[in-house]
């Protein structure tokens, strides 16, 4: 146990690893919406004083990935099935104008970037590591954010890809469960041909496709109870 732990320390110390961990897991839904993050418990797990996890739990608080309560306890973020669709309407429109942007100003260095972070999400897909997958996905769209040239829509775009990878985890598991897992890098590779086409039109649909076949999918995996014990309120009606 002592060599597991020096290894878990190796990747960082004080509050940053205590942020990364704790992150991670939240991510990850192994730490679950509503669930208790005591100090205490956190800081004997990491071998530290309750300083750089308070640290670490306020950055965390910062990402909107926990919630400091009046009573000073802390808990993770529940996950706001209610205002899901307009978070959708939010992600839709800023996917759709960053990924025309990019079909419109893209150069070739950017495509290479682009092409470079497929390649990775495709690899991360291939792992099976949902965690992973977020965070090369999260990655694929920025390059083409980037691409666009607007610093002020990409910064959004950024923000709202955050607020949903843990949704985008149960997307992601979803999706493996119930069609070919294929589908997750043929839909990045569309994007791409159509970007290097600099075809704006089927760049601007692919990114629309894209973001409702997100939204589909989350609430077909909310119809089979699998978020049973999950801090969820009940979806509103999509139209």
């Amino acid at each position: 146990m002592e060599e597991e732990s020096e290894t878990r320390r190796a990747k960082g110390t004080g509050a940053r690893f205590a942020y990364e961990t704790i992150r991670d897991e939240i991510l990850a839904l192994t730490l679950g919406p509503g669930q208790l993050l005591d100090e205490t418990s956190l800081a004997e797990r990491f071998g530290m004083s309750r300083s750089p996890v308070r640290e670490a739990l306020i950055r965390l608080a910062g990402e909107e990935l926990v919630v400091m309560l009046p009573n000073r306890s802390t808990i993770v973020a529940p996950i706001d099935v209610q205002a899901f669709p307009k978070y959708v309407e939010a992600l839709d429109l800023a996917q759709r104008v960053n990924t025309r942007l990019a079909a419109e100003l893209r150069s070739d260095a950017d495509l290479r970037a682009i092409a470079a972070r497929q390649r990775e999400f495709e690899m991360a897909v291939k792992s099976g590591k949902h965690l992973a997958m977020s965070e090369a996905n999260k990655r694929f769209h920025m390059a083409i954010a980037e691409a666009g040239r607007n610093a002020f829509l990409a910064s959004f775009y950024e923000r709202l890809l955050d607020q949903g990878r843990r949704i985008l985890h149960l997307h992601f598991d979803y999706l493996e469960r119930t069609r070919n897992g294929s589908l997750l890098t043929d839909e990045h590779g569309e994007m791409l041909e159509a970007i290097r086409k600099r075809d704006v039109a089927r760049a601007d649909a692919l990114a629309h496709a894209h973001t409702r076949q997100f939204r589909d999918n989350f609430f077909d995996f909310m119809k089979e109870n699998h978020a049973q014990g999950m801090s969820l309120e009940a979806p509103a009606p999509l139209t």
